[in-house]
């Protein structure tokens, strides 16, 4: 079964009735069983829809308005069996709203070298039907991804995935509503933001909601749920029997239980994706949610501590792209360092640390809070499992957006954590603390970020292209003095882009 049950790419092919009735037959049957291939593939994580064959300038432009229209195709995947004259493309690409991949492949591997005729060569022109394609691609400036290579192996399978994963995301994005209980933390510079631009550029709504809101959900929670909830915890975690036998505890946890059933509810009911709260802003709260803001991260939620609305949406986006992927997405901070042999980073938050990075299962615990509001609150202990991760962080630099993107190794640490009442992330920045810090801080790159184990480079690249967004990576081959002049021609490159 897909991962995703509900959203589909479509497959349209390309061709012209040049060619006659028989090989238009032929470009049809062989664009179904590339379709049925997709759809048997493991590595595929999308339905593929086949599309008619197109052929002229009207069914070209039908076809894209289709996709535009219909809410469960995410993108449209374009391929040239034969040659396709490219200014037959230029309406259709124009009026196409949703993201599209040039598949560059051919229908048979290998050329049947004793039996090739002129008949073979006109049937399978992809060699230079693509580029014909290609060319009006970047006449008319069009994002893509361009995928090359023969459609049954598995890496091309898996570009098509990640770009299908992209798609995805940038359909959340544009369908995304978060929520904002209270304001940002006061007096930090990189969770502010506009967030009209941001729905300009990446389609989500940020809307504001008072603590009173959120309160009359909370107080509506019935007695018996809280406990039904309670059972719940205790399936699903560690708890040793200390918190049961304490009823100052016992009351604590079912004071967090009521705060995750009322946030719950308030976010379904408003379908948001996505939400935010601050510590500095608790009116009418028994307390910060931690345990509740962890588990509704685990449901898929995005979250950003201290009104970050911007690595709320990130949060949630990741989490779409990652579905039935191994590894988890979450909420994460840069913390504290490890100087030593290697240079590490101890990632963690005041509470807010997704379950779905654990390495075991969590433990649940009641501590103190000891930052803006002090109170205990129960929280998962735990720390990630090992393995590449990577951290991204989305800035607002004024006249645009720009995305970062860390390559990580996140490894065990080498001892036990048992005085630190949080869960926490350790990991190897590539290619290594000195130069990923020094590159983050050049980038402006904040000290919240979405971390993830189930989204790779390649996901944040294509989103970012869907997006128009500029994006830099940090991984095993960046050099400072590199990135800098990256930085510059960026400057400069989306200040002109902009102005043109």
């Amino acid at each position: 079964m897909k991962a995703f049950k509900q959203k589909q790419v479509w497959f349209v092919t390309g061709s012209q009735d040049l060619y006659g009735p028989k090989v238009l037959e032929q470009v049809a049957k062989n664009s179904e069983q590339i379709v049925h291939g997709f759809n048997q593939s493991d590595a595929i994580s999308m339905e593929v829809v086949y599309k008619p064959t197109v052929k002229s300038p009207r069914e070209i432009y039908a076809v894209c308005q289709a996709a535009n229209s219909d809410e469960n195709c995410v993108g449209v995947i374009l391929w040239m069996h034969t040659f396709s004259p490219a200014k037959m493309w230029i309406a259709g690409l124009n009026e196409l709203s949703k993201p599209f991949m040039h598949l560059h492949t051919q229908f048979n591997a290998e050329l049947p070298w004793a039996d090739i005729n002129m008949n073979y060569m006109n049937t399978h022109q992809s060699a230079h039907g693509c580029r014909e394609f290609g060319y009006i691609g970047t006449r008319m400036r069009k994002e893509r991804k361009v995928v090359v290579g023969h459609w049954q192996t598995r890496d091309v399978q898996a570009q098509v995935d990640d770009w299908c994963r992209a798609a995805a995301g940038w359909n959340e994005s544009q369908n995304l509503r978060i929520a904002r209980f209270g304001d940002n933390m006061r007096q930090v510079a990189v969770t502010e933001g506009d967030k009209v631009a941001a729905q300009i550029q990446f389609g989500y709504e940020v809307h504001a909601y008072s603590l009173g809101d959120l309160n009359d959900a909370i107080n509506a929670v019935a007695d018996n749920d809280i406990t039904a909830q309670i059972d719940r915890y205790a399936s699903e975690y560690v708890i040793g029997n200390e918190l049961f036998s304490d009823e100052y505890q016992v009351d604590r946890l079912r004071k967090e239980a009521k705060i995750e059933l009322g946030l719950a509810q308030f976010l379904n009911d408003g379908e948001f994706g996505a939400f935010t709260n601050c510590f500095e802003n608790l009116t009418g709260m028994t307390g910060l949610p931690g345990l509740a803001t962890q588990r509704l991260m685990a449901n898929g939620f995005g979250y950003g501590g201290e009104g970050d609305w911007k690595t709320a949406a990130m949060v949630r986006i990741m989490k779409v792209m990652g579905q039935g992927r191994v590894g988890g997405t979450s909420f994460m901070e840069d913390y504290t360092y490890n100087f030593g042999a290697t240079d590490q980073v101890l990632g963690a938050h005041m509470l807010e640390v997704c379950p779905s990075i654990a390495a075991a299962k969590p433990r649940l615990e009641v501590h103190r809070h000891t930052i803006g509001v002090r109170c205990d609150v129960p929280r998962l202990l735990f720390t990630g499992k090992a393995g590449p991760a990577i951290n991204v962080s989305t800035i607002d630099l004024g006249n645009r957006f720009r995305i970062i993107l860390n390559e990580l190794d996140t490894v065990t640490p080498p001892q036990d954590l048992p005085n630190l009442p949080v869960a926490s992330a350790l990991w190897e920045p590539r290619p290594n603390l000195s130069i990923a810090a020094a590159a983050w801080i050049h980038a402006g790159g904040a000290h919240h970020s979405a971390y993830s184990q189930a989204i790779s480079t390649d996901n944040i690249v294509d989103f970012a292209e869907m997006a128009g967004a500029e994006l830099v990576i940090i991984d095993a081959e960046t050099k400072i003095r590199q990135f800098k002049n990256e930085l510059r021609q960026n400057s400069v490159y989306y200040g002109l882009a902009r102005g043109l």
